[in-house]
């Protein structure tokens, strides 16, 4: 038989934890199935010609995307900023008041580049490189967001393509393992990977970055290979956000002292058994349930073994549910 207590918001504790997985996937057939759904792409800058949706070139291997709006895309949401101003801080200008609204004067840059939130990965300020040139390519590998959470740990993406290997260096860069160069970016909490060169060093420059540096230009073959080889692998580990509530279950000492278990009832006098009216006979706790509001069962704890509850002292019983 059950009874029932209500609770009150002083026994409910809700805290939040992180969990992480690891996952690796070898050949590209295991990681563009439905479910797992990697996906990879190639953007190219196109800009030069018109768009015409039957003669565009598609990219994707699990949902396809023309390869000018991919390009279009990466560069408007991730590098806007990095195209002239190598992530320069946003131009401003002060305001110094007038007598009137005519008197105010503006004092500064009132340009407008540096006004865009590329979704920076570090509090680091460094150069990015984003080719520009026409027909110039980049590579896209999209995690959904179904696998890496609330997103991609730092540290752990890695991808080998027959062209080398890369992997993220913990602050939002793709590096060129074989050399130590960087050659693209990811973007952790959206799943993104974007190669942009070879990885190997050339015309971009100084950028330096520790000690790695950009390589120059495209180099469309080593994107290629990672965008569409099928002898790829890739690993990364997620991180989740789950919270876990514990429902603190308390009969004071005073309660739930007396049985209404049946079975304690003699049938033929209808009056409880000699044993269950001793002072010293205690009722055991064997199942907690939850229930809603409308008495409707939501969860039930088992105990690992019978409970008794205490005439002296409070007895408390921990549920902890993961959600």
């Amino acid at each position: 038989m059950s009874v029932f207590k209500q609770f009150q918001a002083s026994d409910i504790i809700v805290s939040p934890f992180e969990v992480n997985k690891s996952f690796t996937f070898s050949g590209a057939a295991s990681f563009t199935g439905s479910n797992i759904g990697i996906d990879r792409f190639l953007g190219k800058n196109l800009d030069s010609t018109l768009f015409n949706p039957s003669t565009d070139p598609i990219t994707g291997q699990i949902t396809p995307q023309y390869q000018r709006l991919v390009y279009d895309s990466v560069k408007e949401l991730y590098y806007s900023n990095y195209i002239n101003s190598y992530g320069a801080s946003p131009s401003s200008a002060s305001l110094i008041p007038g007598a009137n609204t005519e008197g105010d004067v503006l004092v500064g840059s009132t340009g407008s580049q540096g006004r865009y939130f590329n979704y920076p990965q570090t509090t680091l300020t460094f150069a990015k490189y984003f080719p520009t040139s026409s027909i110039t390519s980049i590579g896209v590998i999209s995690i959904p967001v179904g696998m890496f959470g609330n997103y991609i740990q730092p540290n752990s993406f890695i991808m080998t393509a027959p062209s080398g290997t890369i992997r993220d260096d913990g602050e939002g860069n793709l590096v060129a393992v074989e050399n130590n160069y960087m050659c693209g970016n990811i973007f952790y909490s959206h799943g993104i990977a974007v190669i942009t060169n070879n990885g190997y060093p050339g015309a971009y420059g100084i950028g330096l970055y520790g000690t790695s540096s950009y390589g120059g230009g495209t180099d469309a073959n080593f994107i290629l290979n990672f965008v569409t080889a099928s002898n790829v692998t890739i690993t990364f580990s997620s991180s989740l956000t789950i919270y876990e509530t514990q429902y603190k279950c308390t009969a004071r000492e005073n309660e739930f002292n007396a049985s209404l278990n049946p079975s304690i009832i003699s049938g033929s006098e209808g009056v409880p058994y000699s044993f269950a009216t001793s002072s010293l006979f205690s009722p055991y706790v064997t199942t907690v349930g939850l229930y809603d509001e409308y008495q409707n069962l939501l969860a039930i704890g088992k105990l690992s073994q019978p409970l008794p509850s205490s005439p002296t002292t409070d007895t408390t019983i921990l549920i902890n549910i993961d959600r």
